[in-house]
């Protein structure tokens, strides 16, 4: 990282107190069970409508265990990834993430929140598109863009091909995954991201990889994002600039289809900008906190 503490000493046992900045901020873990499968969350006392975290792709809710303890707020692990279910029968597509956002936040009984989306964690946006009211804040990140003229990265282009796409993923490794994260880091790849993403990436996380793609072709992004101009709320768009998947640009597309959001390119970081750059972590806090 290019500043503050590394992802590795973020790690929380349930229940444990962490402390990033002031004051002392208990966050704990979940898991309850939706539609006959286990959903895992962390959570951390939130004043007002809490911020909701929704994570990508390798990745799970430790992603944003340094975001938190200066919000609070909700961050589940979505079906097939981290420690919630993997089972064949869930719906790992875009509005299955959707649905599974909706169903969530009636599970443990969220009205209103402040939206935070990353890489796939962007399905997120077509729940927040049909309930423009419940959303009180919005911070994109890097996210898939819900947008017309995409084109997937070539990784994901591989692994929309059926067979390919299996082959692939069977032969990775974690020196392999280093090796292709290479890329998405302005700086270094931390060893303690590479050491948590590999922790939950079994058959099933691949399973769900692959059928997440495989139910996207480009054109139904678009199609997804179609109501974006419907979301009024205060929005924050970061985009990492050196990003090997997702350019520049699109951030600057998303704030343009938005109705109140500004846009903040980060020249020195890339896919996992906060990552890169941990002063985006208190800056993002500082956003979803302003009222």
């Amino acid at each position: 990282m290019a500043s503050g503490r590394p992802l590795a000493e973020l790690a929380l046992a349930r229940g444990r107190c962490l402390r990033i900045g002031s004051p002392l901020v208990e966050v704990t873990e979940h898991t309850g069970e939706l539609a006959g499968q286990p959903v895992f969350w962390r959570s951390a006392p939130a004043e007002g409508a809490p911020a909701l975290y929704v994570h990508g792709v390798p990745t799970s809710s430790d992603d944003w265990l340094p975001f938190l303890p200066l919000t609070g707020g909700l961050a589940p692990d979505l079906p097939g990834f981290g420690r919630s279910g993997k089972g064949g029968q869930n719906d790992y597509s875009l509005h299955g993430i959707a649905s599974f956002v909706e169903r969530f936040l009636e599970m443990v009984g969220v009205e209103r929140v402040k939206l935070v989306v990353h890489d796939w964690g962007g399905a997120a946006l077509a729940w927040a598109i049909a309930n423009p009211e419940r959303v009180e804040r919005l911070v994109i990140v890097n996210a898939v863009p819900l947008l017309p003229g995409y084109r997937w990265h070539w990784i994901a282009r591989t692994w929309r091909l059926p067979l390919a796409g299996e082959m692939a993923m069977g032969l990775t490794l974690k020196a392999t995954m280093r090796q292709v994260l290479r890329p998405a880091f302005a700086g270094p790849v931390p060893r303690a991201f590479v050491d948590a993403a590999w922790r939950h990436f079994d058959q099933g996380t691949q399973r769900a990889i692959l059928r997440l793609y495989r139910s996207a072709p480009e054109a139904s992004l678009a199609e997804a994002g179609a109501g974006l101009s419907h979301l009024d709320a205060p929005a924050l768009v970061v985009w990492g600039a050196h990003d090997p998947y997702l350019p520049p640009r699109l951030g600057d597309e998303y704030a343009a289809r938005l109705r109140n959001a500004r846009v903040e390119h980060v020249t020195d970081a890339g896919h996992w900008p906060w990552v890169d750059r941990a002063d985006l972590i208190a800056r993002i806090a500082a956003f979803l906190q302003d009222n």
